[in-house]
C-alpha cells in the first residue's frame, strides 16, 4: 500500500473510535483521530472540577461503569486489565423506590461483573488513543468531510476552515456528525452530507437519542446511611440512578463523591424551555438544586455536600439500535464506516462492537488496494 492508502481519519475519541483507531493501528493503517473536545472519551471522559477550598475532585459523569457478554469485547476488557487500565467495581447495588423510600433487589457483591476504567473511565480510551500509529488532534473540529471523485479520496475540513488532509478512508464515531441537532448547537450543516450516502441516509437522518442531566456532589464525610454504592431510583420523576464514584478502584478517598443521574423526562422538560444552546450558569444552578433535593428527600441522611455541579448530555445516549447486524453502517465504495453504540446496543460494550467491526472493514477494504 502507498502511503495514502494506508491513511484513515477517525472522527470521534469516545470509545467506539478509540477502540476502531487502536485496531485500525494494529494491523498496520496509519491513523490519524479527530476529537472536537480537549481530550478523549466521549461519555466516558473524566470531569475534573476544583472546589471553592481549592480541592481537586474528578468524577465519572458519564457512564459510571459497563458489562459485557461479548466474547471478543471480554478478550479485550482482560488485556485491559493487564495493563492495569480496568478493573472490577466489587459493591453492593440495588434499586430504590421512591415512593416507600426503601431499597429492594439488593445484588450480592460479584454476582454481576461490573468494569471501570483505571483512574477514570477516559482511561481505556487515552491509551489506545496514544498506541503507536495513532496521530491525534484534540480540539479539533471537523466541520466538512467531502468525497473527491476524481482522485477518490476523502477530503476533511476543520470547523475553522482549516485543511485537516486527504485521506483512503473515515470512520465517524460521532453520531452527531450527520444529526440535525449538530445546526441546532452550531448553526451549521451537519459535517457529512447524507445525500453522499444515500443508501445510509435513511438509517442516519435523525437517530433518537435520551437526554439527560449529571450532577456532581462531594461530601466532607461518607454517606453512612446509604448501605450500597449505586442504584436504580424508581418512582422518580426526576432521579433515574445514583453512585458512589469514589468507591471505584484506584479513586481518591479524600473525599466522598456522587454522581447522579436525571430521568429523561426531566432533561426533556428543560430542554424544552432552553433549546440544545449552551445553558447559562443559573439553569445550570437550578437543575443542580432539583436534582438535589430529589437525593435528598430520599430519606438517607444526606448531608450538605460542599461541591455541587450539574452537567448537561445532551444527545450521549442514544434510545435505538440501527444496525444490529451489521454492527457498523457500511458504504463500500466511498470507504466510510459509521461507528457507535447507536448501531448495535446503547451501551459501552455495544459501542466496543461497533468500533471494531468498522475496523475491520477498512482493514479488509484497504489489504486490497
Amino acid at each position: 500500500m502507498n502511503t495514502v492508502a494506508t491513511k484513515v481519519a477517525v472522527v470521534g475519541s469516545g470509545i467506539s473510535g478509540s477502540v476502531c483507531a487502536s485496531s485500525l493501528a494494529r494491523n498496520g493503517v496509519s491513523v490519524t483521530l479527530f476529537e472536537s473536545a480537549r481530550g478523549p472519551g466521549g461519555r466516558m471522559s473524566q470531569r475534573r472540577e476544583v472546589s471553592e477550598d481549592g480541592k481537586e475532585l474528578v468524577f465519572d459523569h458519564g457512564a459510571p461503569f459497563f458489562t459485557v457478554s461479548n466474547a471478543e469485547v471480554l478478550g479485550l476488557v482482560r488485556e485491559w486489565e493487564s495493563r492495569g487500565l480496568v478493573a472490577e467495581w466489587k459493591q453492593n447495588f440495588g434499586s430504590f423506590d421512591c415512593s416507600s423510600n426503601k431499597i429492594f433487589n439488593m445484588e450480592q457483591e460479584g454476582l454481576t461483573k461490573r468494569y471501570v476504567g483505571v483512574p477514570g473511565m477516559n482511561a481505556i480510551c487515552r491509551a489506545l488513543c496514544q498506541e503507536p500509529g495513532v496521530e491525534r488532534k484534540f480540539g479539533v473540529g471537523v466541520g466538512r468531510m467531502e468525497w473527491l471523485e476524481s482522485e477518490n479520496l476523502w477530503s476533511l475540513t476543520g470547523l475553522d476552515g482549516q485543511d485537516l488532509g486527504h485521506f483512503q478512508g473515515v470512520v465517524a464515531s460521532d453520531k452527531n456528525i450527520v444529526s440535525p441537532r449538530f445546526t441546532n448547537v452550531t448553526g451549521r450543516p451537519p459535517p457529512l452530507d447524507l445525500n453522499l450516502v444515500p443508501e445510509l441516509a435513511a438509517k442516519l437522518q435523525d437517530i433518537p437519542v435520551i437526554p439527560c442531566f449529571a450532577l456532581m456532589l462531594a461530601f466532607a464525610e461518607p454517606l453512612s446511611a446509604i448501605p450500597i454504592k449505586g442504584f436504580t431510583m424508581i418512582n422518580s420523576e426526576v432521579l433515574s440512578w445514583a453512585h458512589c464514584d469514589s468507591s471505584k478502584p484506584g479513586r481518591s478517598a479524600a473525599s466522598e463523591r456522587w454522581v447522579l443521574h436525571s430521568t429523561m423526562e426531566y432533561a426533556n422538560s428543560v430542554i424544552a424551555q432552553t433549546g440544545l444552546q449552551k445553558l447559562s450558569e443559573a439553569t445550570l444552578k437550578k437543575v443542580a438544586e432539583e436534582l438535589f433535593h430529589e437525593f435528598q428527600s430520599t430519606g438517607l441522611s444526606i448531608s450538605q455536600p460542599f461541591f455541587k455541579k450539574a452537567h448537561r448530555w445532551g444527545s450521549a445516549f442514544p434510545a435505538t439500535s440501527i444496525a444490529k447486524e451489521e454492527k457498523c453502517l457500511w458504504e463500500k465504495n466511498k470507504r466510510l464506516a459509521i461507528a457507535g453504540d447507536f448501531c448495535v446496543s446503547p451501551n459501552i460494550e455495544g459501542a466496543i462492537v461497533s468500533g471494531i467491526a468498522a475496523a475491520s472493514k477498512l482493514t479488509e477494504m484497504l489489504s486490497c488496494l
